[in-house]
């Protein structure tokens, strides 16, 4: 039987970089990158679309919907890293771990979505509140979320290590995007099963990698008798046999000292850690560790990636 081919669009950006060293010592599969020379061409490419099996995109948003165009004329199937066809009816939620059946839905389709960095974190952390009645649908959440530079691409990289070197060292995080509609509330809105979309306030932190999210739950928007608790069984129970999402107990979320929920504590994993903490007022907070290359864009893909082609989930990928 003939090892599956996988052409990655776009190897030399931050996330195709990431999925070709993630694939690099895999014996199971025959991958394919363009020479420097080539990977603009767009016929060069086109035809190495038609040659896969599988075509994973790392481009921009209008690169990615004319690839996506080769690759279904072609019958190849597709992981769309871009934001391009996240919250499009037509393709499929890269996000495993979201439903019951998500999985199952990813190892047939043909045209997959990866998940944004963020809403992977919100998405699976919330969704399941909603869904066992501890949270309602028309609640307003707000998330504050703090990342690594690089989740800004090469444009976002260039800036804080060579034009404003300085950057490296500063000693707080630096908020953006406080005024525009981010380019990741659409997903967060669709399938986190909110009524109303999210308020998000992200910012970039003085670290190329790692992610965290914070979900303050006020206890005026919880419904009567929802505590802590009642919050951590729910998600533990939906991710227990989930390899790559981790609940922490809340005594261990309680213990925590400076520096706390590092930003970087799953980086180089395709882990998501979720940790809930009570407060004496009634309020809840949920935080999410996720590395903003791993599960976040590369780590997906590949997890992904293994399911259309039926190979081990876990293949390529550290937990």
């Amino acid at each position: 039987m003939s090892k599956p081919q996988v052409y990655i669009d776009g190897s030399a950006g931050t996330t195709g970089l990431r999925i070709k060293e993630r694939l690099s010592e895999r014996t199971d599969i025959k991958v394919n990158v363009l020479a420097e020379g080539n990977r603009r061409d767009p016929d060069v490419r086109r035809q190495a679309t038609q040659n896969a099996d599988l075509t994973i995109l790392c481009l921009p948003d209008d690169a990615a919907k004319e690839a996506a165009e080769w690759a279904s004329a072609a019958g190849t199937k597709i992981i769309d890293a871009s934001t391009a066809h996240r919250v499009d009816e037509t393709w499929t939620f890269g996000l495993p771990e979201m439903t019951g059946d998500q999985r199952a839905k990813i190892k047939k389709a043909q045209k997959v979505s990866n998940p944004g960095c963020y809403p992977t974190g919100m998405i699976l952390s919330i969704r399941p509140l909603i869904e066992n009645g501890l949270l309602s649908k028309d609640t307003p959440i707000t998330i504050h979320a703090l990342s690594g530079y690089t989740g800004g691409g090469k444009k976002l990289i260039a800036k804080w290590e060579e034009e404003r070197p300085d950057l490296v060292n500063l000693p707080f995080e630096s908020p953006y995007a406080l005024h525009t509609k981010h380019k990741h509330i659409p997903e967060m809105h669709k399938y986190s099963g909110l009524t109303h979309e999210p308020q998000f306030i992200p910012s970039v932190g003085p670290f190329p990698t790692g992610m965290r999210l914070e979900i303050p739950l006020h206890q005026a928007v919880l419904p009567k008798g929802v505590k802590c608790e009642d919050i951590w069984q729910v998600l533990e129970a939906r991710y227990i046999d989930e390899q790559f999402i981790r609940v922490n107990t809340i005594e261990d979320a309680i213990t925590y000292a400076d520096p706390a929920f590092d930003p970087r504590a799953t980086n180089n994993t395709n882990r998501c850690d979720i940790s809930i903490i009570p407060n004496p007022l009634g309020h809840i907070m949920i935080i999410v560790q996720i590395d903003n290359l791993g599960k976040g864009a590369a780590g997906a893909a590949v997890q992904n990636m293994n399911i259309m082609i039926g190979q081990p989930e876990n293949a390529g990928l550290r937990e």
